[in-house]
């Protein structure tokens, strides 16, 4: 499968409006940012998010003072405006319904040559009906692959504020929490670490969607 390359992008558009982006995001949405004392400032890190709304990358993104590299559905590149919005966020395409080798190898140099920080939703797209859905496995084997730590994001309220099939957002609350990273064993066997950490990951997102 040919994989897009990207031309690297020195200065996202995010890094430039990140004040406006919280600002505006707080007045509109309540948006509250909980456990923002967790994200390593140093280091590869694979971020794992729910997924409610289009938004949801760039919120959570909001207090990682660092380099981010985005994994998204190919079909949102054919988009002309959105497409090229993407690539300027540094994202990058994959192709959810099939394995992607391109789009592994992406990951696996941003991680190990930039020691930079990959985002990946493991729902592979947005909650239809707000609650948590089954887990991919990509970002987890990638994580256990590498021995890179993993941080888990739940994002609570982005649903009622944007559910699907609404065009635009309506005024809400959006809390997004940032645990605490969970470790690789990095003597266990890849496949099995995987697994532990997926089943990890989701319950620790689940248990902050539930308060």
């Amino acid at each position: 499968m040919k994989f897009d390359r990207l031309a690297p992008v020195r200065t996202p558009v995010l890094d430039a409006f990140r004040p406006l982006v919280r600002a505006v995001s707080r007045l509109y949405f309540g948006l509250e940012l909980r456990g923002v004392e967790h994200i390593p400032a140093h280091g590869p890190l694979v971020v794992v998010p729910n997924h409610q709304t289009f938004a949801d990358p760039v919120l959570v993104t909001i207090p990682i003072r660092r380099r981010v590299y985005y994994m998204a559905w190919r079909r949102l590149f054919q988009v002309p405006v959105l497409g090229r919005a993407l690539r300027l966020l540094r994202a990058f395409p994959v192709d959810l319904d099939a394995r992607d080798p391109g789009a592994v190898r992406e990951a696996r140099r941003r991680l190990v040559d930039e020691d930079a920080v990959v985002m990946i939703f493991p729902e592979g797209g947005r909650s239809k009906d707000g609650t948590l859905g089954r887990f991919h496995m990509g970002a987890f084997r990638l994580a256990a692959s590498l021995g890179v730590p993993a941080l888990p994001v739940t994002i609570a309220g982005g649903h009622e504020s944007w559910p699907p099939g609404r065009r635009l957002p309506r005024r809400g609350r959006i809390t997004i929490t940032y645990h605490p990273p969970l470790s690789i064993d990095v003597a266990a066997d890849p496949r099995a670490a995987a697994h532990e950490l997926a089943e990890r990951a989701r319950t620790v997102i689940a248990s902050a969607l539930s308060r």
